[in-house]
Formats: C-alpha cells, structure tokens, sequence
C-alpha cells in the first residue's frame, strides 16, 4: 500500500536521538496506528511496549533482535518484526525511510 486514506495525523513530531530520528503517527479509523519516519546514519537502540512491524521504505540497514547475537542486513523493501517489551539494536548506514506497524 502506498498511501493511507481517511486518516489522522498527530502533528507533533517523536524525535529521538537528538533529531537524528524522527516520526509522525498515523491514526486509522479503527484506533490503530502507525509511525512514519526517517532515521538518519548512526548506531541506534529502541525499546518497544507493543509488538512492531519495520517496513524499509528506502534506505540501508542492519538489526539485532532480542536474543539474536547475529545482525540482518535490511534494505528498502523488506520487513522484521520486533516483540512486545523488547530492546533491539539498529546500524544505519543510510538515510532510511521508515513505516512501523504496531501489532
């Protein structure tokens, strides 16, 4: 899907990492939501409250899950999930557009 009809827009921006990351949520009709954001190059590390969804719209990078020691290489087009109540590792290696699902 390549846009969101009928929606909201919060618009105040989450920014994260002294901007280097950033996001706007997207609120559906249902009550659900979505971020949509860009993160700059950098070594990142997130926690979550709710399972997540990453889609890589563009760019380049690398994650460690929970409980994985390995990284995955994720460039635009691909996907990973992420658990509730988890911490999980990001190397950007270049600018990467973002759509996170929460699940």
């Amino acid at each position: 899907m390549s846009q969101f009809d009928n929606v909201s827009i919060v618009k105040q921006a989450n920014i994260y990492f002294d901007g280097k990351v950033t996001s706007r949520a997207v609120i559906f009709a249902d009550g659900s939501r979505k971020t949509l954001g860009i993160m700059m190059p950098g070594d990142y590390e997130f926690g979550t409250e709710q399972a997540e969804l990453m889609e890589i719209l563009a760019g380049d990078l690398e994650v460690r899950l929970p409980g994985q020691s390995e990284w995955q290489h994720i460039v635009a087009g691909q996907a990973f999930e992420v658990p509730a109540n988890a911490t999980f590792s990001l190397r950007i290696k270049q600018i990467t557009d973002y759509c996170c699902s929460y699940l």
